[in-house]
């Protein structure tokens, strides 16, 4: 048996426990052991011994009926460097944001065809909308995704459009002309909104963030509800923001290579 061979069975068991891991959707606080069959398509056996072992490394936990997320990945999560680093810095605008709107006030970073959420500043006049750090929405959809899709190399935004822009509300764009336009005048005007696309009866506008070479690495949004929040109203605010931490994302960056 070669080295290959041999390999080739853990990469097996591994690829299975990441499936059963990413069965989590980013609604579920509880998953049964069923659903989680279900989703991953997997025998039951096999989930219940790969549940078993994430739950005794801390990668899942039980709960009443069912499992939810371990704090070890918790854990992991806010040992990578890069984001960590970006939402460290960037909770002081976001806090400022929130005291200047008293709306949710979100960052997010491209990851794939949707859009991350690294952090959030909520209040009590939040939509009713569920959204937690970690969780992700479709980039076409949001403001923050189209914030970043604006001013993001013409191959991210190729590979959103093959992956076809699906109609979440009746307002989603999901023509590949008219969302092309709609970047366009993004990059022309510096902000992005959202008019109900994701979410019937919420809005939100988002502002891009750029590092110190011009290249768009987050965004900051405020979302609120619809005919409560008048996102074009909010949009200096949040450009304001944006500016602030992208002078010191860069001057970050100049003081790294300088102890360097």
């Amino acid at each position: 048996m070669t080295t290959k061979d041999a390999a080739a069975p853990s990469r097996s068991v591994l690829h299975r426990a990441l499936s059963v891991i990413d069965a989590f959707d980013h609604a579920d606080w509880e998953v049964s052991l069923a659903e989680l069959t279900r989703r991953t398509g997997l025998p039951k056996p096999t989930v219940f011994r790969i549940v078993n072992s994430l739950v005794d490394w801390g990668a899942l936990e039980r709960s009443g009926s069912g499992y939810q997320l371990g704090v070890r990945l918790f854990m992991l999560g806010e040992r990578v460097p890069r984001q960590a680093s970006l939402r460290e810095m960037a909770l002081p605008y976001l806090e400022d944001l929130y005291e200047a709107t008293h709306e949710n006030v979100n960052l997010g970073v491209l990851h794939g065809i949707d859009v991350l959420y690294l952090a959030r500043v909520q209040g009590h006049r939040s939509s009713d909308v569920i959204l937690r750090v970690g969780d992700t929405l479709p980039a076409h959809s949001t403001s923050s995704g189209k914030a970043l899709l604006a001013h993001a190399p013409h191959a991210v935004v190729q590979q959103v459009l093959d992956a076809g822009l699906p109609r979440l509300t009746a307002r989603t764009v999901v023509a590949p002309g008219m969302f092309l336009r709609q970047l366009k005048t993004v990059a022309e005007q510096g902000y992005a909104v959202n008019d109900e696309e994701t979410h019937t009866g919420v809005v939100s506008v988002a502002a891009p963030i750029f590092d110190a070479t011009g290249s768009v690495i987050a965004a900051i949004s405020v979302t609120g509800k619809a005919g409560r929040v008048d996102p074009h109203r909010l949009a200096p605010a949040v450009r304001t923001a944006c500016l602030g931490l992208g002078r010191r994302l860069a001057q970050h960056e100049h003081l790294t290579d300088v102890a360097r």
